[in-house]
């Protein structure tokens, strides 16, 4: 079974967008996962095909309501669906390697993308949303964070990149950040290749990268160290 990802949105036209393109749109179009849509507007019971009220208790912005939110999600995810059901959210647990990881081994997710202020809390509840963040900031509704959730997924499927060591060495995989890479020209500005990796010597390049890995984690992101010691 392919990976299968359903979005509920009020942009549907956003997508596949960048998912389309390069290997992710060539994983797209060869069945390795599947992409639909699902119009939350569809769902809405006015003539303004309205989808959100102002905020109870007061206060700025507007919430998308609850019973339109859960007919769509239950429309896009029938009772029995394996997958699971995210909602991209600055409150959220952070997105990590390690989570996108499990995504890509399942059978896919249904993603909800916020608009406005927030979504009523009792629908997060009732169809027990995993709120996902895709870093400390906000954006004005959650398509671009869905498409980064779903690029860090597909990446990950069996055929998507062609070889599975592709990856293998990346950023976060080992719990370290990714070591320098350089291709030819030998001399670019004055620069040159470092030596070691022209050298032929597989175990001394290995151990090269794995301290370049270290180094640039431990002045960039020691919190992974910290992490990972843990």
């Amino acid at each position: 079974m392919s990976f299968a990802a359903s979005v509920i949105t009020l942009f549907p036209e956003l997508f596949p967008g960048p998912l389309g393109a390069s290997v992710l749109g060539r994983g797209l179009g060869e069945g390795l996962w599947s992409l639909s849509t699902t119009q939350l507007r569809d769902f809405a019971v006015d003539r303004h095909r309205s989808v959100d009220d102002s905020p109870s208790g007061g206060g700025a912005g507007m919430v998308l309501k609850p019973d339109i939110l859960a007919k769509a999600i239950d429309a896009t995810a029938p009772q029995g669906d394996p997958r699971p059901r995210i909602l991209m959210s600055p409150r959220g647990k952070p997105l990590t390697q390690a989570r996108a990881r499990e995504l890509a081994l399942g059978p896919g997710a249904v993603i909800v993308c916020g608009r406005f202020e927030g979504i009523d809390q009792r629908v997060i509840d009732r169809r027990g949303l995993e709120e996902i963040s895709i870093g400390d900031y906000v954006l004005a509704g959650g398509e671009v964070a869905a498409m980064v959730l779903l690029e860090t997924i597909v990446r990950l499927i069996p055929g998507v990149l062609g070889k599975a060591e592709s990856h293998a060495d990346e950023s976060f995989e080992n719990g370290l950040l990714e070591y320098p890479q350089y291709t030819r020209p030998q001399n670019f500005e004055g620069v040159d290749i470092p030596a070691m990796l022209t050298s032929g010597d597989h175990g001394k390049i290995a151990k090269w990268r794995h301290e370049q890995s270290l180094a640039l984690t431990k002045a960039r992101r020691p919190d992974l160290l910290t992490t990972k010691s843990s």
